[in-house]
Order: C-alpha cells, then structure tokens, then sequence
C-alpha cells in the first residue's frame, strides 16, 4: 500500500503518487498533470519553466484499487529501452490504441513494411487522439505494446529495423 500522510484537515495524501507525477511531469516537459480514480482526483502543476513545490488537489478517497499510473511503472521497467535499440518511443504518458476504432483491423502488424509518416498507433492522452508517425522505413520487427495499455513517456513502442 503506498504511504500515505495525514494532513490536519484529515485528508490522506499519497505522497509517492504525488512526487512520481512530478517526475512525469517533469520529463515530459508538460506543465500539468491530472490523474481522476473514482471520487480522488490529484492535479499536479508548475508554473513557467521554473518546477515550483507539486500542488496537489484531492476529492475524499474512495476505497477503490490502486490508480493505473502506478501500476504502469513496473510495465514500462520491465521492457527498459536499451533492450530495444532502434525502438521508437512513446512522444508521452497516455494510452495505446493499435487500431482507429474498435472494430477496425490494426495500423500496423510484425512484418508490415513501413514508410516515414505512416501512422503506427495512436496515443489517447487527455481524451485526445495523437498519431504516433514513423520516424523511420524499414520492416516492422516488434509490437511492444497492447491495445489500450497505459504508457509512459519514452516507453518503447515498436521496434523497426
């Protein structure tokens, strides 16, 4: 369970989760981040350039299983980049989508050949769908990702050789 301190107004406040979305926010260079689990709501901002201290809002907890985004750490450690040299990363935090919809068949599949521009998956992030565009041509070797897995900033997504 992570640690958790109580405020004087008797809020608990996941410390860890609070100082990890920094880190994200941080390296990826965005300027707020917001992360919603049932009634508990955390928004952590900076301001400028400058990282100011994390401000954290909070809804009263609800007894619900642990947000995804810490339990997306362990997934993006487990396939570290340099496993796959030539990867193409994840431009940031969100979840992969490997077709258009739903019903459709996928962008990409190991073996497709792919040109630079061609779209190999989309990334959701703030209910808004990005393209993730090849950066390169050549054969596509590896899928490291599922359809509708949460990802973090430069996680490996599909290897091209």
């Amino acid at each position: 369970m992570p640690p958790k301190n109580e405020s004087s107004d008797g809020m608990n406040v996941d410390i860890k989760l609070v100082r990890e979305l920094a880190a994200v926010l941080e390296k990826a260079g965005l300027t707020e981040i917001e992360v919603e689990d049932g009634d508990r709501k955390i928004k952590v901002s900076r301001s400028g350039g400058v990282m100011s201290a994390p401000v954290a809002a909070y809804a009263p907890p609800a007894p619900a299983p642990p947000l995804p985004v810490a339990a997306a750490a362990p997934a993006a450690e487990a396939a570290p980049a340099d496993d796959h040299a030539g990867a193409q990363k994840s431009p940031m935090v969100g979840t992969a989508y490997l077709a258009p919809e739903p019903d459709a068949p996928n962008f990409i599949s190991v073996g497709d050949k792919v040109s630079v521009g061609d779209t190999l998956l989309i990334v959701e992030a703030m209910k808004v769908m990005n393209p993730i565009i090849s950066e390169s041509a050549g054969t596509v070797k590896a899928i490291l990702v599922e359809n509708g897995q949460p990802i973090e900033f430069d996680q490996p997504l599909v290897v091209i050789a």
